[in-house]
């Protein structure tokens, strides 16, 4: 059966370009032209799961509310991989596509083959993150005294003293890296490879906002613990044991 790819576009020319280029390549490309559509389509409804999109190819500039609220309220019950469609080309509004969650973001005009092999490769990549290639062992690791975190790696889920982290797939794989280099320090463009394989290296500060966020979770289980060092001008570590 065909992956289908959900295409949230209000100008019909650019929905029909994706569409044939999706076609072309296998995939089965499915058009709304609002926000509430593209969530309505986005909630799992029983006896729906094998038709859901694999992926959301998302314009900013919607006619009732930016692809960035559709974005941020996606992330409340999905991760699915999204890739922004903008005619704009500011660095900030990539930074904030990233930062709620994005994948990855194309400026209008684009080619549509390009597109699509954007598309295959983040849907290999997301592959990996929802099946980590770990056998199921629990890695526990000591950090900063008495805290400890337990990534039970067939779930893909973090325990922190014994909690669940409700992460996010970037938060997961950001502190997924970061265990699995303890006391060494990552650079910021070491951190977007390895966790935003792909994106520019000009959106590195994504990396400040999901370390902010993650320490945040982290400090509402333990406020007295910060395993999360930040090394100014280098990049972050993790506390070893």
């Amino acid at each position: 059966m065909s992956k289908t790819v959900l295409i949230v576009e209000d100008e019909q020319a650019i929905a029909d370009s994706i569409a044939y280029a999706l076609r072309t390549d296998g995939f089965a490309p499915r058009h709304v032209m609002l926000g509430e559509q593209a969530l309505a389509a986005l909630r799992p409804t029983p006896g729906e799961a094998a038709q859901m999109p694999v992926l959301v190819v998302l314009d900013v500039g919607l006619p009732d509310m930016s692809g960035l609220e559709v974005c941020r309220r996606l992330r409340q019950f999905s991760e699915v991989p999204v890739i922004f469609l903008t005619a704009r080309s500011d660095e900030i509004d990539r930074i904030v596509g990233l930062e709620i969650g994005a994948d990855d973001y194309v400026t209008k005009p684009f080619s549509p083959r390009e597109l699509v092999a954007r598309i295959r490769v983040i849907l290999r990549r997301a592959g990996v993150a929802q099946a980590p290639r770990e056998t199921g062992m629990t890695i526990v690791a000591p950090v900063a005294a008495s805290a400890r975190f337990e990534l039970r790696a067939l779930e893909a889920k973090v325990l922190f003293h014994g909690q669940p982290l409700d992460l996010t797939r970037y938060e997961y794989l950001l502190l997924k890296t970061l265990l699995a280099h303890p006391g060494h320090v990552l650079s910021r463009a070491q951190l977007m490879e390895r966790v935003w394989s792909g994106a520019p290296d000009t959106l590195e500060r994504t990396v400040d906002a999901h370390v902010k966020s993650l320490r945040a979770k982290l400090r509402a289980i333990d406020a007295q613990v910060d395993p999360i060092h930040t090394h100014r001008g280098l990049g972050y570590s993790l506390a070893g044991a």
